[in-house]
């Protein structure tokens, strides 16, 4: 009778979990992805749903997030505007979706690699005099984490304010005494939705995968890159991480500062001020123009998704793609093959290894969508390539922190900068051709011909892409 009592309770569980997927509104090949999870894998189905599956886009992870701070306003000028008219739409749909509008009388530097981003990241915050803000997924101890500690002692023994946010899965390898040396010199720490056995399966999807430093209001960094040794000194398996990271200075900087103080009010039930504005930002000579995307899964809409599908949607002539983690929406996949056979020279530069079996299996299983679109695709040998970048026609890019899959686009906490510049655009145009005249181009004949065990490895990655 028991074990009657406990197999009607599992399909009455079992139902309960379809019929939330079934009114929830999931896409139906995530619906159909959690069906089979549910109802083939005894137990175990259920327990991933609960971990990973529950949409909690209109469950707001933190309701006092909403409205903390008013997204600092700001004007463009009106010639510059005229000048980017292609792409008015995209700048309308961002700042519709998220209230950032572009700025303009900015200054972009590309910082190639950890170390040229941490040489910059380290002498702006030499140079910081009144506050230091901080936010990484992962902040893993090593030389640079040291190098981190003794300039923070410095600083605070100076007055600087210093707060830092990490995200408490990322960094779950951040040891409780580094976390005590620093709060015991005085910086503020917190951690993003922390491991703790009673809200673990609720916090586990849910990750913060931004990378963000803001200094006195003057400069802030973002990217891909972690505070971790392996950019500089690589890993056993994958080598050195190749990864591409901003430096920007000008209006666009109280933009990001505003990304960091909801996600300090979030974690640390903090309300701190805003102590710089777009207007108040010091005029440069260059005059970049920036649109901070932040993106996560309490939005109204997925506003980075939205956004690459409109570089995609507007190319006209090409379309270079870098990312180590193309696993594509139905949508993307469309869009990508529709510029393609519409004329535009669409290329895809991917990792030829990553830090995952799986994903690359998964990555492994669109190949064939798209080369049959006439797509080329790359992949990168010399380490882990990291970066997340699109540049399209000379004319617009972004580099940030998302990936192209579900997890990037409606799991975790991420944050890009849309770069509406010539200059930039065709340095990272550049950057592009050449690294992938080091990659090995992907070949139809040699994707077709794979062994049949590896389509199978693929095929199974591919049924639970949805998932990861």
């Amino acid at each position: 009778m028991l074990e009657i009592a406990l197999i009607i309770l599992y399909i009455l569980i079992a139902l309960s979990l379809v019929i939330g997927l079934l009114i929830n509104g999931v896409k139906p090949s995530k619906t159909l992805a959690w069906l089979l999870a549910i109802f083939t894998i005894p137990v175990g189905g259920i327990l991933l749903y609960i971990m990973l599956g529950r949409n909690r886009r209109k469950k707001k992870l933190s309701q006092m997030r909403e409205g903390i701070l008013e997204v600092p306003s700001y004007s463009m000028d009106p010639a510059l505007e005229q000048m980017h008219r292609k792409y008015r739409k995209l700048m309308t749909l961002v700042e519709s979706a998220s209230h950032y509008p572009p700025t303009d009388d900015n200054v972009v530097t590309l910082l190639e690699d950890g170390k040229q981003a941490f040489h910059n990241i380290f002498q702006a915050l030499e140079d910081a005099e009144d506050y230091i803000y901080l936010q990484y997924y992962i902040f893993e101890e090593g030389e640079l984490t040291d190098k981190l500690l003794s300039l923070f002692e410095k600083k605070k023994k100076k007055g600087v304010d210093i707060k830092l946010i990490y995200d408490g899965i990322g960094s779950y390898s951040l040891s409780s005494s580094y976390i005590k040396r620093l709060k015991s010199m005085g910086v503020e720490v917190f951690p993003f939705l922390p491991f703790r056995f009673g809200r673990f399966l609720a916090s586990l999807n849910y990750r913060n995968h931004r990378k963000i430093i803001v200094v006195d209001g003057q400069v802030a960094f973002t990217g891909g890159i972690n505070i971790s040794d392996r950019y500089f000194k690589g890993d056993p398996n994958l080598g050195r991480w190749h990864d591409m990271h901003l430096a920007i200075k000008g209006p666009a900087v109280a933009h990001m500062e505003h990304v960091f103080i909801s996600d300090w009010f979030m974690v640390s039930e903090q309300k701190i001020e805003m102590r710089c504005s777009p207007d108040s930002a010091r005029k440069w000579e260059e005059d970049t123009l920036v649109q901070i995307v932040p993106s996560g899964p309490d939005d109204v809409f997925p506003t980075i998704e939205q956004s690459y599908l409109s570089i995609i949607n507007e190319a006209s002539e090409y379309l270079y793609i870098t990312n180590p983690y193309i696993i594509p929406s139905a949508e993307i996949i469309k869009a990508l093959q529709i510029a393609c056979l519409s004329g535009v020279d669409v290329r895809l530069l991917v990792s030829e290894k990553s830090d995952s079996k799986l994903v690359d299996w998964t990555v492994m299983s669109y190949f064939e969508d798209f080369l049959k679109a006439g797509i080329r695709i790359y992949q990168f040998p010399h380490g882990f390539l990291h970066s997340k970048i699109i540049v399209s026609d000379d004319e617009v890019a972004t580099v940030g922190t998302a990936n192209i899959d579900v997890r990037s686009f409606e799991h975790n906490y991420e944050v890009n900068a849309l770069i509406y510049d010539k200059t930039v655009a065709k340095k990272l145009k550049k950057n592009f051709i050449m690294d992938c005249a080091e990659s090995q181009e992907v070949q139809r004949d040699d994707i077709l011909d794979r062994p049949e065990f590896q389509k199978l490895k693929e095929g199974l990655a591919r049924v639970f892409a949805p998932l990861l």
